[in-house]
């Protein structure tokens, strides 16, 4: 089974200064908003998505990972059968099929199997 990283999400609470140091390593950032979300910064690194988010006080989470994965729906059933939190069903996105996990520490973890399959 091939698994690659595709996104790293940091929670910042001065969204501002943490896109202001990461500029200063080279990194290009454009200001996205999806839907209703918060307004944030992402910048494409090869075929990873770096993106830094407002963060808000009652958010515990600081990170999120996503991973491109294959058979997304195998994962999924094998990590329900161990009891594992699933926060969003698999389901269609225009990047792919795309379900989050919750990992020990809270944090939430993107499966993204990709439509280029």
């Amino acid at each position: 089974m091939n698994i690659s990283l595709n996104l790293i999400v940091l929670k910042s609470n001065n969204l501002e200064a943490s896109v202001s140091f990461y500029k200063e390593l080279g990194l290009k950032f454009k200001k996205e908003q999806h839907g209703k979300g918060p307004e944030h910064y992402a910048c494409e690194l090869d075929h990873l998505v770096f993106e830094i988010y407002p963060s808000t006080e009652k958010q515990i989470e600081k990170i999120r990972i996503g991973f491109a994965v294959e058979k997304l729906e195998n994962m999924i059933e094998a990590l329900r059968s161990k009891g594992k939190k699933i926060t969003t069903e698999p389901k269609m996105s225009p990047w792919g099929k795309r379900a989050v996990v919750i990992d020990p520490d809270g944090n939430s973890v993107e499966l993204l199997e990709s439509l280029d399959k």
